[in-house]
């Protein structure tokens, strides 16, 4: 097995580990593999993350007791006994626990690669190497630096970071392991046994026993086993796994039929004309994949500003210490040694550590309360830049479920008749228009009739008696060949509703048209504000739909949208996302289906609606609950407001490194006599963290 790393995919190696240039958990490249791996990881990050945090609360208590009104911590653990129990529970947390940390950063300075573990390590390091002198030979250091005979310990803060990190790096390697989900779901859509037949006799067989060319039997209810051709038979296929697209797909003899789509209605002979990684499913299963595996993550941006800031700090608390071992007052050594302590103290990566992750906690909390559900960091960072929406058409823009929205009744007969009339018959039907006649009929609690002689025609209509009269109900043609009496009238309003457009369903009494049902795939109420708030957001709308032209044409003219692309297949809708990202576009695609996966995971931000599959769920970044438009409105104000909350946080970071270092340093010294402790450094740097944790729990109360 292969493993590479997302970032820097030219970096390969046959075993798991960190990629040596960012640090990152290197990823397996082929698809399906590398699950058990997923699975130690996170239970090996999740041991030494419960265990930190155990060890940590007490150091926390002992070391900041002091500042809880009513809590004496001094008159239970006495001082001389407390730093010896701080050093010996962070000694575990640092050394075990955060043992990795140094391991990566050790590594990015062999490769001359420093990143965020480098960082993380210098941080950890400091602090915690400074204590540990400080409780085992407390006599180097000077008495201007001592507190009632003591030295200031920090291993509350080299323990702190080490368990933040680590939750973070946990919730990292969960998601990680998530990913594969959608390539799972994928590859449970396929059928698992087949029938095939030969010399006139029927086996089942595994999907992976077929061979092209072979006759295989498909009856109703299961699924097409590979993509193939009908030779004998007629059916309703569903193919809304593949589509999108809600309707059933009438399918005859030479027709084609493709994988993992559902038989309806009737059984047929099919010729297998791709198997294995040929078919349809295992292309997009190939597209998604690759798609995810293109992503860049977040901590690219910290990693890159680490690049600079890490040898920054380190070259000034190097150069700290040589100004001071040279020029310092007696005992030099010791205040080199303690200004180049503070100078790393007072630039621990706490608060910049902590800038990003605090925000996007609190935001994918205040996110979830209203519905979105956000998969991960990158996707909340790059939804603020999105310039450009593909929607998908059904599901998304539409209720996806296809519905009785118009009726015209004719020579007397009452719309409440017409239903009735047709829900009676349609009742004993099996095709999905029916459905849609009978759910009308059921939501207007009409009393549905009896009838006798029922017919179906494959592909016209049924016909049915119904109190001693001859019902007909089925599309025009059937009508007209059946001998029924259709009136100029009726026909200009089937053209009236075609256009709209809507699938129209005639009904005859006794030979004569007695009206028409207008079935149709309703636009959802909140989609046309969504839109307009969409454009005036400065968003492009561009419809990409299965569907045919002239009903993609009339919803995107009805909704004002900007664009549409009509009949198009899976990798055909990812090929517009790559060419408007290749144009320098930031593009966000919605959809629903398990042909929008693909364009999913290959947009910049991927958005599914809740009401939709669990593949299309899985390789987005972000879920809507409700299904509707409008949450796109709110996920881009919730992007918007969290990324500002970020710049704020790492804006508060860096200033008081700004200020702090050249104090840390001894930059006032030479004016007013002026030196920062260690602990006047500690104190800064936990209250960076404060205002850092303060500003982000701010979008708690965002509205959206």
């Amino acid at each position: 097995m292969i493993y590479t790393c997302p970032m820097h995919p030219e970096i390969e190696q046959d075993h798991p580990g960190a990629c040596p240039i960012c640090g990152m958990t290197l990823e397996p490249k082929t698809i399906g593999e590398g699950d058990e791996e997923d699975q130690r990881e996170v239970r090996s990050l999740s041991r030494k993350f419960w265990i930190a945090l155990v060890l940590t609360i007490p150091v926390l208590i002992i070391a900041m007791g002091h500042a809880i009104p009513g809590l004496r911590v001094d008159a239970i653990v006495p001082k001389h006994v407390g730093k010896w129990i701080e050093f010996g529970l962070t000694t575990p947390v640092v050394l075990w626990a955060g043992g990795f940390f140094f391991t990566r950063a050790w590594q990015s300075i062999v490769n001359r690669s420093l990143n965020m573990f480098t960082l993380i390590a210098v941080g950890v390091g400091a602090a915690y190497v400074f204590s540990a002198i400080a409780v085992i030979a407390p006599g180097i250091f000077p008495e201007p630096f001592r507190r009632h005979g003591e030295v200031d310990l920090y291993f509350e803060a080299a323990a702190v970071i080490t368990t933040l990190v680590l939750l973070g790096q946990l919730i990292e390697a969960k998601a990680r392991s998530r990913t594969g989900q959608a390539i799972k779901a994928l590859l449970g859509l396929a059928a698992k046994n087949a029938h095939r037949v030969r010399d006139g006799q029927e086996e089942e067989i595994p999907v992976d026993a077929i061979q092209k060319h072979d006759l295989l039997r498909v009856r109703p209810g299961e699924k097409v086993p590979v993509d193939g051709v009908i030779v004998e038979g007629h059916s309703n296929i569903d193919e809304s796994m593949i589509t999108g697209e809600p309707m059933p797909v009438s399918k005859d003899a030479g027709d084609k039929v493709v994988g993992a789509t559902v038989n309806q209605t009737g059984s047929f002979l099919m010729r297998a004309e791709r198997i294995g990684s040929e078919t349809l499913l295992a292309q997009i299963v190939q597209m998604v994949a690759d798609a995810q595996r293109s992503r860049a993550p977040i901590q690219k941006l910290a990693d890159t500003v680490s690049g600079y800031f890490v040898p920054a700090v380190i070259s000034i608390a190097a150069i700290t210490f040589v100004v001071w071992s040279i020029m310092g007052p007696s005992p030099a050594m010791a205040y080199a040694l303690v200004n180049a302590v503070s100078v790393l103290i007072i630039a621990c990566p706490c608060a910049l550590g902590l800038a990003t992750p605090m925000s996007i906690m609190v935001g994918v909390g205040r996110a979830a309360q209203a519905g979105i559900l956000v998969k991960n960091a990158e996707a909340i960072e790059v939804t603020e830049k999105v310039t450009h929406l593909i929607t998908d058409k059904t599901g998304t823009l539409t209720a996806g479920k296809p519905e009785v929205v118009s009726r015209v009744a004719a020579d007397g007969t009452s719309e409440h008749e017409l239903l009735q009339i047709a829900a009676s018959v349609e009742a004993h039907s099996e095709h999905p228009l029916a459905g849609a006649i009978v759910e009308a009929a059921k939501k207007e609690t009409f009393e549905l009739r009896d009838v006798t002689d029922f017919q179906s025609t494959t592909g016209g209509g049924v016909f049915a008696q119904l109190d001693g009269r001859q019902v007909l109900v089925g599309k025009e043609k059937f009508l007209a060949d059946s001998g029924v009496t259709l009136s100029n009238e009726l026909r200009r309003q089937a053209d009236r509703l075609q256009e709209q457009p809507q699938t129209t369903v005639w009904v005859a009494l006794d030979g004569h048209a007695v009206g028409l049902l207008g079935i149709a795939d309703p636009i959802k109420p909140t989609t046309r504000e969504a839109i307009r708030t969409l454009h005036d957001m400065g968003l492009k709308i561009i419809m990409c739909t299965g569907d045919n032209r002239r009903t993609a044409e009339s919803v995107a003219r009805e909704l004002g949208i900007d664009e549409f692309r009509a009949e198009v297949t899976p990798d055909e809708k990812i090929e517009i996302v790559k060419r408007l990202k290749a144009s320098g576009a930031i593009v966000a695609m919605a959809g629903d289906g398990i042909n929008d996966a693909p364009a999913l995971a290959a947009a910049d931000v991927g958005i599914a609606m809740g009401t939709g599959t669990d593949v299309a769920i899985e390789s987005a970044g972000i879920t809507l609950v409700k299904g509707e438009l409008m949450g796109i409105v709110k996920a881009m104000h919730l992007s918007r407001a969290v990324m500002r909350n970020i710049r704020q946080n790492l804006f508060f970071a860096f200033v008081y490194n700004a200020v702090g270092v050249p104090i840390a340093a001894g930059a006032l010294y030479p004016l007013f006599g002026i030196l920062l402790s260690p602990m006047i450094a500690g104190a800064a740097m936990s209250f960076s963290s404060v205002s850092v944790i303060a500003n982000a729990l701010r979008l708690r109360r965002i509205e959206l």
